[in-house]
């Protein structure tokens, strides 16, 4: 393919994506949001063999409408109200193009200096837009930022660093006594990453492994964190890392990190377990100042991370990653065979982001981050965080007034947790198949898309008891206007009716 060729092709591949955020934005009915695929509907489109000689670009295109759309979930329609956004852009595609089009390898500084530093500078906005401590900063002496794909990689980073520094700091004996520590409610990549860096051997194992109940509002006791610590050291354990939320996954509880960092100050003796704090969604939000304060007590954690590509306008992946330990993090990490020795990093004197993650390889990321906050400015990225904000209070307000819908988790952003008010000796179970019933009516209509959770049920004492099955509606897209949400109402209303 030469340039002239490309450029036909890519002028066209631009029109197809225009054109398709178009058709999302002008007739959203047209497009159902769930994909009606049935398993094997899209392999059985395509031959079981690669074709032995070159195909034309017009039946390529052609197949995009034959094969991928029908198959597709529409993650960018304006009715997508499910899991937590992916947001995409303008500014953020064209950046993804560039640094594809570029082709840059940035394993080292030295095979892309402005890949690496441009990763620096903009990580370092980023963390003063959300109020981070200084040394959370690569110009402290012992803090940084670093583009990792997920949340999920991050977790697994954070927790393979405090395996490193309870090791540097206990001897190797101790390895396989560490515990690790994560509130019920939090993100299953917890428990992934525990089972990947050997703390677990499948999801259930608990020898090293705890999960601390939440209060009535979903949030990690510190208490039960406490005591859960201590009593491992009582066994002849050794707490070596805790993870606290800053926005669950369920229903966006916010753990108390000033009281989670004091629990875990108390407890410990020979060793502090490193502390991350994880706000994959939530962490987009804190560009507000008036939602920092969900970030008190940051300064006592090791580590922070957000992901742009679910909320700020930034398409995946793309999960930004801050520790004030930087040392521990890289030497956990890092290796030096001969082929990748240079002065740059002999100097010590650049960031080798290679090891600041499992990957050696790495792309261009921070480029659609930069055209992002370049194009929009903080004041535009606000203003769109802000308006979800209103919309989810606004889908808030009409279900507290539905007397046949209860709320089901105190709403803290842009995620409502609700469903069917149980009827009068209607059982747990039975409630939750009616709400389950209604909440595939909805997506079978393919007007809207919505996910569910469970959360746990409390007695008068406040001790969890059972589950109970809610449905989520979060409200994030980026086309998402407050005409979408009100038909998403309308509709919910409606088909409500059949499962009163």
């Amino acid at each position: 393919m030469d340039t002239t060729q490309f450029r036909e092709l890519g002028y066209r591949m631009v029109d197809e994506v225009a054109t398709y955020w178009d058709r999302l934005q002008r007739d959203p009915g047209s497009v159902p949001v769930l994909s009606r695929s049935k398993p094997g509907d899209t392999a059985a489109l395509l031959p079981t063999r690669a074709p032995e000689h070159a195909e034309s670009w017009e039946a390529m295109f052609a197949d995009i409408e034959r094969v991928i759309m029908p198959g597709l979930t529409h993650w960018q329609h304006p009715n997508f109200y499910a899991f937590f956004p992916a947001n995409i852009s303008g500014p953020a595609v064209l950046g993804e193009l560039l640094s594809a089009g570029l082709g840059v390898q940035g394993m080292l500084w030295a095979t892309s200096p402005a890949c690496t530093e441009l990763e620096t500078r903009v990580l370092d906005w980023l963390a003063r837009a959300v109020g981070l401590p200084d040394d959370f900063l690569s110009t402290s002496p012992t803090g940084g930022g670093v583009i990792q794909g997920t949340a999920s990689e991050a977790v697994l980073a954070a927790l393979v660093a405090a395996r490193h520094r309870a090791v540097k700091k206990l001897g190797p004996a101790c390895v396989h006594n560490l515990c690790v520590y994560t509130s019920s409610q939090a993100h299953s990549s917890v428990i992934k990453a525990a089972m990947i860096a050997g703390f677990a051997l499948e999801p259930d194992d608990r020898a090293r492994v705890r999960t601390i109940d939440v209060d009535a509002t979903f949030r990690m006791r510190p208490d039960l964190l406490e005591a859960a610590m201590r009593a491992d050291i009582a066994a002849g354990l050794t707490p070596c890392f805790v993870c606290a939320s800053v926005g669950t996954t369920g229903c966006t509880a916010i753990d108390d990190i000033t009281a989670t960092a004091h629990a875990i100050a108390r407890a410990s003796t020979t060793h502090r377990p490193w502390l991350h704090v994880d706000a994959a969604h939530a962490g987009a939000a804190c560009i507000c100042p008036e939602y920092q304060p969900w970030l008190a007590g940051i300064e006592h954690a090791d580590s922070f991370c957000f992901n742009p590509h679910k909320w700020l306008l930034t398409n995946f992946d793309c999960d930004c990653f801050w520790t004030r330990d930087r040392a521990s993090l890289t030497a956990s990490m890092s290796i030096t065979p001969e082929y990748l020795r240079n002065p740059a990093s002999e100097s010590g004197a650049v960031f080798d982001y290679r090891d600041w993650h499992v990957p050696l390889g790495r792309r261009f990321r921070s480029l659609k981050l930069w055209f992002v906050i370049r194009h929009y400015g903080l004041e535009g990225l606000r203003t769109y965080i802000r308006e979800h904000m209103r919309l989810a209070s606004l889908f808030e307000s009409w279900v507290q007034a539905d007397a046949r819908f209860e709320l089901s988790a105190p709403r803290t952003m842009n995620l409502v947790c609700f469903r069917l008010h149980p009827h009068a000796n209607e059982t747990s179970p039975q409630t939750d198949a009616r709400n389950k019933r209604m909440l595939d009516a909805i997506n079978a209509t393919g007007l809207a898309y919505l996910t569910h959770t469970a959360l746990p049920t409390f007695n008068h004492a406040g001790a969890a008891t059972s589950s109970q099955l809610v449905i989520r509606m979060a409200i994030g897209a980026t086309t998402t206007q407050e005409s979408h949400v009100h038909a998403a109402w309308q509709l919910i209303s409606r088909i409500a009716v059949d499962h009163k």
